[in-house]
């Protein structure tokens, strides 16, 4: 899914071919979902006849800069992807489009057409993207409250440290928390973690200023590396997790990734998801997968471990998934929230689950009547038990048979008493003295 590479390079790849540009024509999908507080209609007309000035990006967020606002802002969420018709644009893993689809693609949320016959198109097959027109996406959510861009504002050693002995949450969930630093996702934070041999469990705060250090520098090798190449997989190292985090099933080559097997050493299994599910290893040693952050997470136990009081403690292995959406998608697309995972994301939606789970654990209706066949192969002491109780009945009956006796008030007023009882009792009330 994208993360700040893949935005950078669709960035880069607008600045390169659009900027100067008037738009000429505009289509804006009719879904309420993608386009974010605005019709289609007023969409289009904000759009037409403005140019294009620049492309700018905070994390995980493009928009565009038009000689006028309002401007055109896109949040990539889990399948959002540029593509301009001629231009080789690089494609992230798992894009939702391919060379061969009709143009504009069916998924096509937001589509314009310049001056120089140039075609632009934003596209999201899984209707997580969101597409904004806003006067200043800048100042406005989700940007304005986005921490600093991994690329464009990294932190200094001392500035990570200092932030990082204060959070008391796990390392991975921390990175992909954008308001602490914006524009790592799942792979990226997989990656700089297994580089730094820092466990994804390890508490922020328990870290030392060496590991922070040794941290930072991951980070920034990782991010500006894959920006470099375009976000383009193929070229990525060698020896980075990334080629081997997907689909957590050990088999041939993912040819998804392209990777040729010629390049790497023997002892190096990959795997592909049409494989069984085995283990599979990176350098010899065994990458596990196990949940953090919410999210289905790789990392190397052999070389990052839990340190101080963490040390030895069971980690998290991903639930077993069960439905066929759930199977049909990929690990690391569980998330409607840019980095949110199959955990609820809000105490709302927690409640809401909790409330699901109870109302599944109560009785839905009386139990079923035991048939003839299990009476039938009851036990000894279960018949036992029945002639007790036909005995008990039967003398229940011939205690009915007997004229019942009401020897209190309360009995009178529960049940049905004879008249004359009643009229005994009205006989009590003082009588009026007769002259």
């Amino acid at each position: 899914m994208p993360e700040l590479p893949e935005v950078e390079a669709a960035r880069r790849a607008i600045e390169e071919h659009c900027i100067g540009k008037k738009i000429k024509k505009a289509i804006i999908a009719d879904d309420s979902k993608v386009i974010d507080g605005v019709s289609p209609s007023d969409f289009v007309a904000a759009l037409v006849g403005k140019t294009i000035v620049s492309a700018l990006r905070k994390g995980k967020n493009l928009w565009l800069q038009l000689d006028s606002p309002p401007f055109p802002s896109f949040q990539f969420g889990m399948a959002g992807a540029v593509y301009i018709k001629g231009v080789a644009v690089t494609k992230y893993k798992r894009s939702a489009v391919n060379d061969s689809d009709e143009w504009p693609s069916k998924y096509s949320k937001f589509f314009v057409q310049l001056d120089d016959g140039l075609e632009l198109s934003f596209t999201d097959k899984r209707r997580f993207a969101k597409v904004r027109l806003l006067e200043d996406p800048a100042s406005k959510p989700p940007i304005s409250e986005l921490g600093p861009d991994a690329l464009l504002e990294p932190m200094t050693v001392d500035e990570l440290h200092g932030s990082l002995s204060k959070k008391k949450v796990a390392i991975k969930a921390l990175l992909l928390d954008q308001s602490f630093v914006s524009g790592i996702g799942n792979w990226i934070a997989d990656e700089v973690l297994y580089q730094a041999r820092i466990h994804p469990l390890q508490i922020a705060s328990s870290l030392s200023r060496e590991s922070s250090a040794t941290l930072h520098k991951c980070i920034k090798e990782v991010v500006q590396y894959a920006v470099e190449v375009d976000a383009d997989c193929d070229r990525f190292p060698l020896e980075w997790l990334f080629h081997f985090r997907w689909g957590k099933k050990p088999g041939k080559v993912n040819v998804e990734v392209g990777a040729d097997s010629s390049q790497f050493p023997n002892n190096w299994i990959f795997h592909s998801r049409e494989k069984k599910s085995k283990k599979t290893f990176i350098d010899g040693k065994e990458i596990d997968f196990i949940v953090a952050g919410g999210r289905t997470t790789a990392y190397v136990p052999g070389l990052q471990k839990l340190n101080g009081n963490q040390a030895g403690k069971a980690v998290g292995k991903p639930k077993a998934r069960t439905s066929k959406k759930k199977r049909d998608g990929d690990d690391d697309d569980n998330d409607n929230n840019e980095d949110g995972g199959s955990e609820p994301t809000s105490e709302d939606e927690k409640i809401a689950r909790k409330a699901k789970s109870k109302r599944e654990l109560r009785p839905k209706g009386p139990g079923k009547k035991p048939s003839a066949k299990r009476k039938s192969k009851a036990s000894d002491t279960d018949s036992e038990e029945d002639e007790g109780a036909a005995t008990a009945a039967a003398a229940d009956d011939d205690q009915k048979k007997k004229p019942r006796r009401v020897t209190s008030r309360k009995q009178v007023m529960v049940g049905k008493a004879p008249k004359k009882l009643v009229n005994n009792q009205n006989t009590n009330k003082p009588r009026k003295k007769v002259k």
